[in-house]
């Protein structure tokens, strides 16, 4: 069976609180959500990678910082990056080639840049995403609210696939770490 691990993208205090703008779009529940996903993975033994966006601010200033209410332990793996897309000029695909990883399930800010840019990019690299409905947040645009900028993610990005690899889009109060996708397959 193929390993999974949870990718949690870009959750910085300056993204999550917006000290640079507004903070994301139901922030509270956002991180009840993502610590109750990064608990049941630590439960499961299932491997964590941090993804931290070096535009966010300087690395020595808090904004930087992933948020305390779900911080990182030692064991966790912490990988920077400048693209939107996590996989573009890191270690992230290799690390998780390594690791035997073929199924990730994703979290994360924001849903329309590196959420979503990371989930696609990781199907054409070989991986199968679970992408956690309300585990993904944003802020308002001059176009859309963030909850429909949600919606319409949460919408597009389900079945979303490339050759063999999909992306499936699943609630938090499903098991998400079940690697459904193999049903189909």
């Amino acid at each position: 069976m193929e390993k999974t691990a949870l990718l949690i993208i870009d959750a910085q205090v300056g993204i999550i609180e917006g000290t640079k703008s507004t903070p994301v779009y139901r922030k509270e529940n956002l991180l009840k959500i993502m610590g109750e996903i990064i608990g049941t993975a630590r439960s499961l033994n299932v491997p964590l990678v941090y993804i931290q966006d070096l535009d966010v601010a300087d690395p020595s200033c808090d904004d930087f910082q992933i948020h305390s209410y779900i911080a990182p332990i030692e064991s966790d793996k912490i990988i920077t990056k400048k693209a939107t897309d996590a996989f573009h000029l890191t270690g992230l695909n290799e690390y998780l080639i390594e690791k035997g990883i073929f199924h990730l399930v994703v979290v994360g800010c924001k849903t329309e840049y590196c959420v979503d840019s990371t989930c696609r990019r990781a199907t054409t690299l070989g991986f199968d995403v679970t992408l956690v409905s309300d585990g993904h947040s944003t802020t308002d645009n001059k176009v859309l609210n963030a909850e429909k900028i949600i919606a319409h993610h949460n919408c597009n990005l389900h079945g979303l696939d490339n050759v063999n690899h999909f992306i499936m889009v699943r609630s938090s109060e499903e098991n998400v770490f079940d690697h459904k996708h193999l049903e189909y397959k």
